[in-house]
């Protein structure tokens, strides 16, 4: 626990200790049952959510439901509370991650009463999931997500290169269907017609406007088999970045093998330092010749 709970001076205190031990305590007993409590009551509430928009079950338990999220709501807003209460720092914990989050799963609720329909929002409490990986010790799933991080990070100006390129393909082709098929076929203004060209290009297709000419249809197949290789496009970039960072890894762990294969528990008879290459005939601290 950190140093300011060591020495509880008061009640207080000694309430702020226990209550810390509980919300953060990840290896006690009460702090794994408090987590595993709170996964399933963001799971719960997130259900309730889902089924209030489900009008068969609305119609019969609109009131149940109601009251079982502004329970959840209640719930969640407590433990918002406590671990403000308990943080030595708690505009640190306001303003982090976790704790905007925190925040915004419970601000819908309250909000509903005053704009209709907006506790809906409460879904967004399932970003509070990402507790899962601290609950149960997945932290190597978040060093690997930093990798994808970092190369998303490396491949942005590639990536932004490549929208641009395509908003400029999109724009221009848009505006070509519009000059070929016109009003008459469906394609009113240009934006529809761009609007048309990323739906085909995506591989989409709404079906809702549909070329009428020869030349159109041909310019449409030529958008639909484009589209498969600007799909593949950022999925390459992205790919090779990732690549990068994968390389780099086993760059650093293999060095630190290496590392750790040529070194040996030899100890210097003058100074007691070990850690000496397998190779070396002196000491590297002190230079006194090792007796190996």
């Amino acid at each position: 626990m950190p140093s300011y709970f060591d020495n509880p001076k008061s009640k207080l205190d000694l309430f702020r200790q226990q209550v810390y031990i509980i919300i953060y305590g990840v290896n006690t007993p009460a702090g794994k049952a408090f987590d595993v409590g709170l996964l399933i009551a963001i799971l719960l509430s997130v259900f309730t959510i889902m089924a209030e928009t489900i009008e068969g079950i609305d119609l019969y338990y609109h009131s149940e439901l109601i009251i079982l999220e502004w329970i959840f709501t209640i719930i969640f807003s407590l433990e918002y509370a406590l671990r403000i209460f308990v943080s030595k720092k708690p505009l640190k914990y306001i303003f982090s991650f976790y704790g905007i989050i925190d925040l915004l799963s419970i601000m819908p609720m309250f909000l509903s009463l005053f704009i209709k329909g907006s506790h809906i929002l409460s879904s967004l409490r399932i970003l509070r999931l990402l507790r899962l990986f601290r609950v149960f010790r997945l932290m190597e799933f978040m060093q690997e997500s930093s990798k994808l991080k970092v190369a998303l990070m490396a491949s942005r100006a590639k990536i932004f290169v490549f929208l641009y390129t395509v908003l400029i393909i999109a724009i221009l082709i848009g505006t070509l269907m519009y000059y070929i098929e016109g009003p008459a076929n469906g394609f009113t203004s240009i934006p529809k017609s761009v609007f048309y060209t990323i739906v085909t290009l995506t591989t989409v297709g709404y079906g809702d406007m549909v070329p009428a000419t020869a030349l159109g249809q041909f310019l449409s197949m030529v958008l639909m088999v484009t589209g498969y290789g600007i799909i593949a496009v950022p999925t390459g970039i992205v790919g090779v970045e990732i690549a990068k960072e994968v390389g780099k890894s086993l760059n650093e762990q293999q060095r630190k093998e290496k590392d750790s294969n040529t070194l040996n528990g030899t100890v210097c008879a003058h100074c007691n330092v070990e850690g000496h290459r397998n190779d070396a005939e002196y000491c590297y601290h002190c230079g006194h010749q090792l007796n190996i």
